[in-house]
């Protein structure tokens, strides 16, 4: 069975946005951006809410994106390579290729995909992922922290939300980005 992976940014003091919706400060450089990708590479099938299917959406949508470096082209590529699960309440159509819109998160579609899923699933958006969490669908955290403290904003894990951890893995990435593996444990 493949893993559902919750693959974020987060700040030292665990958000993935400032209190004004901003996420400038995970802006990566080109040894981050080179470490997200192969990060992604092997995922099949992504499960965005909507604002983040937006901001990802450019890779696709926007050829200039890609044409800015071989990093770009090489990230630009794998986004688009894989299939995207997009569930919004306010969003009508896709502009994308390879994805499908669904109307709300429904955790035993979600296990079927996990169970017929031939690489993994990541999913990403705190609220959407939140869903996953309560369903206790989540089977790996993959936490990319760079040297910031943003004082507050939205929490990369909902409150209520618990799970207890192994580290998998630890690594210093570049640029202070420091990366965190970890399985939930059963």
């Amino acid at each position: 069975m493949a893993k559902l992976i919750y693959l974020s940014n987060i700040s030292v003091d665990g958000f993935i946005e400032d209190e004004d919706g901003q996420f400038g400060w995970t802006e990566p450089d080109d040894e981050v951006f080179k470490f997200i990708t192969d990060l992604m590479r092997p995922v099949g099938t992504y499960l965005y809410g909507r604002r983040i299917y937006e901001t990802m959406a450019v890779w696709e949508t926007e050829p200039a994106f890609a044409a800015e470096s071989e990093l770009a082209a090489d990230f630009a590529d794998v986004w688009k390579a894989a299939s995207k699960v997009v569930y919004s309440t306010t969003l009508t159509d896709v502009f994308t290729e390879r994805t499908r819109l669904e109307a709300s998160f429904d955790p035993e579609q979600v296990r079927e995909i996990k169970e017929s899923a031939t690489s993994d699933l990541a999913i990403a958006g705190a609220e959407l992922a939140g869903h996953a969490f309560q369903a206790g669908l989540v089977d790996e955290y993959h936490l990319l922290v760079p040297p910031v403290v943003i004082g507050g904003g939205k929490p990369a894990v909902p409150r209520g939300v618990r799970a207890e951890l192994s580290l998998l893995e630890n690594q210093a990435v570049g640029n202070g980005v420091v990366y965190l593996r970890y399985a939930v444990k059963s």
